[in-house]
């Protein structure tokens, strides 16, 4: 627990406080002597917000800091060194060199970039901290500006509902960067918060008693009410938002010098003050000299190629089974959140009755109460949730009613979720899975229609799957839910979902499932194929339909390769085919600039440069997918398309 004498005690705060300015002073100093890279966003003149409240948390407590995060990860760990070390891009530092100023992990302690985007992250881990029984809890810390983020109030409606035990802290610096609240902000900033029933504090870091005082009491009510409330502190940032980017008024600035704790304490007593400078000054000038003598930071990698090219092999069969696809999901959820008690799932109108959009969670909130959780509308906010959650622990599930909406997720998945492995120090794990219904051909017109997942293929520490109609969904599933360890998508197509799997397959062909842990289907025929068909997700079945098309009716063969992890992408069996074909076709679902169609023919193109006889693509047309039933029919790929086009690449015509 936290000390309360600590938390008051005026020595020890100053002190904290002039630990924290002599190390960013330190930092300015060493950009300028060409020594750091990238940026330095300082906190001088908001010092004692940190200061006061590092010794208010307890050990079990999770603090996560935006990207002006120096403070309160100094009054949070005491770690100057690997601060120091981390900036300068070193080995020894706090995340190894890889996040350096804005992105640093350690023990309880996070920071990020980008505006807001940590604050459903922090509600999900004090969601796991509430479900686990704890009475720590989790702080998000923000700045006037982040007010302009919709995140913020999407988890605040949340960590209201939920009675999550949340605080966050408001840094009250009057700007955005070099914009002044008086054009960003419209209202109340209290209100804001107390719309959500929120409780409410103020404090500032010019009357430092209150402000210590402050800090213990909301520390401890959150603790005792397990309920979240909102601490705005009124500061100042005296120092450039960046290095030397101010535009500020230059009296404004200087009447907050004049009146700044630090300076005056300083000034007033220097016999206080001058041995906390100077033990402040010694400690940041070892911990430099420590830092250049450090290797530094080592390139790593830990994601598989994602341009790999690994051989697999191939054995008979596939899937057969006369339940429908969403059952099937059904009873491998059921029998996972069985299994495993980390297993939570979240999203909306999940719940029963309803049991989601597509109803593959239909009573398993019955079974698992607590555990499968409605949501607001809030695609954002829950896929941070998710990524809090899996940080502390637990293994989210998460479902998007709709894969359109994935768009509003897009930050949450490109520039969090995916990056947390990596800068805070390689975490071992990051297990969210987020699964999606994606696709057309069921007239939902212009919004519910889309194939969007090309545009979160290829991040970095992440990865993509596509089920299909020939590999058992309830396999996937057990199989990702037994050994993820990163942010997955997994795209389900919407028509699947009222599938079975009991299609024999294709007379003349023979059905094939590669070993890869997510396997690749193969339709070979008997014969030598001329050419090779590729697809995934839900275009097999038109893909398969024109397959027995091209054979029945005008003799030609093709090879059907239809992978379920999209990435990181194994180009191999399309590879292995072509070299025999000579020929590809690419056919998707969703828009073909800039998707998988386009990595698939460049590697066949780079692997195997001169085998390509003829290339083609098909794709969704190039105007939003109508939902009027034939124009739907033209815009998407279909067995019709596949059949011209293929007699187009082997005949010229």
């Amino acid at each position: 627990m936290a000390r309360d004498d600590k938390a008051l005690d005026r020595g020890e705060l100053f002190r904290q406080g002039l630990l924290i300015r002599a190390v960013e002073r330190r930092l300015l100093e060493l950009f300028e002597e060409g020594k750091l890279s990238g940026t330095v966003h300082t906190c001088i003149g908001q010092e004692l917000c940190a200061a006061a409240l590092g010794p208010a948390l307890g050990e079990g407590d999770i603090v996560v800091a935006p990207h002006r995060c120096h403070g309160h990860y100094l009054a949070r760990t005491g770690d100057v060194e690997g601060l120091i070390a981390e900036v300068m891009g070193k080995r020894t530092g706090a995340s190894g060199g890889r996040g350096g100023s804005q992105h640093i992990g350690a023990r309880n302690f996070f920071s990020s970039g980008v505006q807001g985007g940590m604050v459903p992250v922090t509600a999900g881990m004090a969601l796991a901290l509430k479900l686990a029984g704890r009475r720590d809890i989790a702080v998000a810390i923000i700045g006037d500006g982040t007010l302009g983020e919709g995140v913020i109030y999407e988890t605040l409606n949340i960590a209201a509902k939920w009675e999550l035990p949340l605080l966050v802290v408001l840094e009250n610096n009057l700007y955005a960067q070099s914009t002044s609240q008086s054009q960003t902000l419209a209202g109340d900033i209290l209100s804001r918060a107390a719309a959500f029933g929120i409780g409410i504090f103020r404090a500032d870091t010019w009357d430092h008693a209150t402000l210590t005082a402050r800090c213990a009491e909301v520390v401890r009510r959150v603790r005792e009410s397990g309920k979240p409330l909102f601490f705005v502190v009124d500061t100042y940032r005296l120092m450039a938002h960046s290095k030397g980017d101010d535009n500020r008024d230059a009296a404004e600035i200087k009447s907050y010098w004049e009146k700044d704790p630090l300076e005056r304490f300083v000034r007033g007593e220097p016999k206080e003050a001058e041995p906390m400078l100077v033990a402040a000054s010694a400690r940041v000038e070892a911990a430099v000299v420590k830092a250049e003598a450090a290797p530094d930071a080592e390139p790593h990698d830990d994601d598989e190629d994602p341009e790999g090219t690994a051989s697999c092999g191939w054995k008979p069969g596939g899937f057969f089974s006369d339940e429908r696809c969403a059952a099937l999901l059904n009873e491998a959820l059921r029998r996972n959140l069985k299994r495993d008690e980390r297993i939570i799932l979240i999203g909306e109108d999940i719940e029963s009755p309803y049991g989601g959009a597509f109803k593959v969670t239909k009573d398993l909130s019955r079974e698992f109460p607590g555990r499968v959780r409605n949501t607001p509308i809030s695609e954002a906010a829950i896929v941070g949730l998710g990524s809090g959650l899996a940080m502390e622990g637990r293994l989210p599930v998460v479902e998007i009613m709709f894969g359109d909406f994935l768009a509003l997720a897009a930050d949450q998945f490109i520039n969090q979720a995916s990056k947390f492995r990596f800068m805070y120090g390689c975490r071992d794990r990051m297990p969210l899975v987020i699964r999606a219904p994606m696709g057309g051909r069921r007239g939902y017109g212009p919004t519910h229609s889309q194939s969007l997942e090309k545009h979160f293929l290829g991040v970095p520490g992440t990865m993509v799957l596509a089920l299909n109609g020939r590999c058992d969904p309830s396999a996937l599933y057990d199989t990702l839910l037994a050994i993820i360890d990163r942010p997955t998508l997994v795209v389900e197509n919407k028509l699947l979902y009222g599938a079975r799997f009991s299609k024999p397959a294709p007379r003349g062909f023979v059905l094939e499932i590669s070993d890869e842990c997510y396997p690749t289907v193969r339709l070979r025929p008997q014969g030598p194929a001329d050419l090779t068909l590729f697809c995934y997700g839900g275009m097999l079945p038109e893909a398969e339909s024109a397959l027995e098309t091209l054979f029945e009716e005008h003799e030609l063969l093709c090879e059907l390769i239809c992978p379920t992890q999209l990435y990181p992408f194994n180009s191999w069996p399309v590879l292995d085919s072509v070299r025999r074909t000579g020929r590809l076709l690419v056919v998707e679902e969703g828009q073909a600039f800039a998707a998988l169609g386009s990595e698939v023919v460049a590697k066949v193109a780079e692997a195997a440069p001169g085998v390509l006889k003829s290339v083609g693509r098909l794709a969704a047309a190039r105007h939003p997918i109508p939902a009027a039933p034939n124009l739907e029919a033209e815009a998407l790929p279909g067995a019709g398309h596949i059949v011209r086009k293929v007699k187009e690449l082997i005949h010229g015509q």
